[in-house]
């Protein structure tokens, strides 16, 4: 396999250079003195952007893309990218070296001591933005990836000049088995990606094969509280490195308790580990903010910790970050204040606006039903009015699979109006249809309607929705334009 040499940069083309993850490899490369071109079926924000760095970019895929660049070295693509991709079949052709964006990504990362990879099934996004304030505040200096929009780095990807590196790794496809991280975090393990894994059983042995990736001597932060904790202790019993536990039982290296919701639904708790565990790692809390909470006579008890992302899943999440910090040698203070600096990525219980009626609009990009029902709960805890739900429910496979628990995290909304699946990669074969999901919902009493379209949707909520309402659109497609279009009028 061709291998990245950054002491020897040379030409790199992507195809399909405008995705969020492949636009940041071509930042970083770029940065590092290679020459980067690539190509994309049209202009976007990102390729704009990307062609402002001086990156020349090819709109529509065809050879002649490459052919143009004779002095190419290698080629990246995603698995988006057909088998009969003009670029891919030249390259082929020509006998040109090729990486996908996963292995292009883990060869990326050996080139940092300290490189962290955030995974999970839920909860990679915002986690990683935690570690990347975090690491900031410290003045680290890292290089960040991450798969949203985040402000503090005006994008998705900052390229820094120190050993650390974090990025999310993505389970599907397995693409995260590319990795060899110093230090590894999984969050939870769910039934998703179905079109793939097929079943849980083989989701649990992907996660168990990604924690014996690490690095020899490096660090490992599990979720404790999940139900495959064992499978993952069993995958690395013979492996060099440090396992660390997070979650909310006694049982954990790091757990929260005493935990507290605000008016719009940020968490703060009371930060425990388990004596020694902080100086095991070289930290020290530092000049840690403390509040007296009933939780101070705690073995072990540390600071009050204090977020600006939502509901009690991040409050966990947080407790990975924390984890990963300290077991870097980064102290308390920064770690509390990078944390409380931390509001969501784009996309993530988004504040978008408020109608003059005092209709309050927020984006999120759940799309899996342990998510949803983590956002409807936050929706129903900061909701002045009544609860809505504009929602898109994100391929056939998915939504034909988790029918009724998609049913089940979205019952709690007061309504519930549902847009046609949206497809990503796959083709509907005719089994699932949106109004599936309608009619399960108002199977549980929930006041749920299939609309179609966005313009339809916009319509309905304007002329049923009341003062002090709140609207969710929620969804990994475009869904998010509704609350956009509602607002601009």
């Amino acid at each position: 396999m061709y291998q990245i040499d950054f002491t020897k940069p040379c030409h790199v083309h992507f195809i399909g250079i405008g995705g969020i993850s492949m636009s940041g490899l071509a930042e970083i490369l770029n940065k590092e003195g290679f020459t980067v071109t690539g190509s994309d079926v049209r202009e976007s924000d990102v390729t704009k952007m990307l062609t402002e760095k001086g990156i020349r970019i090819y709109y529509g895929q065809v050879a002649e893309n490459l052919v143009s660049e004779p002095d190419t070295a290698l080629v990246v693509y995603t698995a988006a990218i057909s088998e009969d991709n003009p670029e891919l079949l030249y390259a082929k052709e020509k006998e040109l070296p090729l990486l996908s964006r996963a292995q292009l990504l883990g060869q990326i990362m050996d080139n940092y001591r300290y490189s962290i990879a955030v995974s999970g099934t839920h909860g990679k996004t915002t986690t990683t933005a935690m570690l990347a304030h975090i690491l900031l505040t410290a003045e680290k200096d890292p290089t960040v990836s991450i798969g949203g929009m985040l402000d503090v780095i005006g994008g998705n990807i900052r390229t820094g000049s120190s050993p650390y590196f974090v990025t999310e790794a993505c389970e599907y496809t397995n693409s995260y088995h590319a990795f060899r991280p110093y230090l590894s975090i999984i969050l939870n393990i769910d039934n998703d990606h179905l079109d793939f894994f097929h079943n849980l059983e083989n989701i649990v042995k992907s996660f168990a094969t990604f924690a014996t990736k690490l690095q020899d001597g490096g660090i490992l932060i599990v979720n404790g509280d999940m139900p495959y904790l064992e499978d993952i202790r069993k995958a690395v019993a013979e492996k060099n490195c440090r396992l660390i536990t997070f979650g909310l039982g006694e049982q954990n290296d790091y757990r929260a308790t005493a935990i507290l919701m605000d008016e719009d639904g940020h968490p703060t708790y009371t930060l425990i580990r388990k004596p020694g565990i902080a100086e095991a790692t070289g930290s020290s809390d530092g000049d840690a903010d403390s509040s007296a909470t009933a939780a101070d006579d705690i073995e072990g008890a540390g600071p009050r910790v204090v977020l600006s992302v939502t509901g009690e899943h991040n409050a966990v999440n947080s407790l990975s970050a924390i984890a990963a910090a300290e077991a870097l040698g980064i102290e308390m203070g920064p770690i509390l204040a990078g944390l409380r600096s931390c509001s969501s990525a784009k996309r993530r219980f988004e504040f978008k606006g408020r109608l003059e009626n005092g209709v309050t609009i927020v984006d999120d990009y759940a799309h899996h039903p342990t998510e949803i029902a983590a956002t409807v709960a936050v929706g129903r805890s900061v909701a002045k009015g009544e609860l809505w739900i504009a929602f898109q429910p994100h391929t056939y496979s998915r939504t034909k699979a988790l029918l009724p628990d998609f049913a089940e995290a979205l019952s709690p909304a007061d309504h519930v109006l549902i847009a046609d699946i949206y497809a990503a990669r796959e083709k509907d074969d005719g089994t699932v249809h949106s109004r599936d999901l309608e009619e399960k919902l108002k199977q549980l009493g929930c006041d749920a309607v299939y609309l179609g379209d966005f313009p339809t949707i916009e319509k309905y909520f304007t002329e049923h929705c009341r003062n002090n309402d709140l609207l969710i659109t929620m969804g990994a497609g475009p869904i998010d334009s509704v609350g956009v279009d509602l607002l601009s009028k």
